[in-house]
């Protein structure tokens, strides 16, 4: 069977739209967050340990480099929640047309940029 399907393997010639933007973003914020949880879950375990382990996280807490690896995975989660909620509304049957869920998207992008950038300034 011949297939009548164009095929363009050239990644350079093909238009991100918003909703493609919002969607990929959404599944890499995903496995940030697996990979995060990893982080979280030592610091947990540090924390409970003993006195002296939780004094040494506190410590540890203050490092830059500490720093963006929790603003990081704050801004996964701030993102995947975001996104979240966009494909919950359209679960839901609403922005379900073109330019509703473009509009949606674009709104996605920007109210998650603003709160990654509000949790920034909390972590420092």
């Amino acid at each position: 069977m011949k297939s009548q399907r164009p095929v363009n393997l050239d990644i350079t010639t093909i238009k991100f739209t918003p909703q493609m933007i919002a969607s990929i973003t959404h599944r890499i914020a995903g496995v940030a967050i697996f990979f995060g949880m990893a982080f979280l879950i030592w610091g947990l375990g540090l924390s409970l340990e003993s006195q002296e382990s939780f004094d040494q996280l506190k410590e540890c807490m203050d490092g830059v480099i500490v720093k963006l690896i929790v603003w990081a995975i704050l801004a996964g989660f701030i993102y995947h929640f975001v996104a979240g909620v966009r494909h919950l509304l359209m679960d839901a049957g609403y922005f379900e047309t073109l330019e509703g869920s473009k509009a949606l998207s674009i709104a996605v992008l920007i109210l998650s940029a603003v709160l990654i950038a509000v949790a920034g300034v909390w972590v420092w």
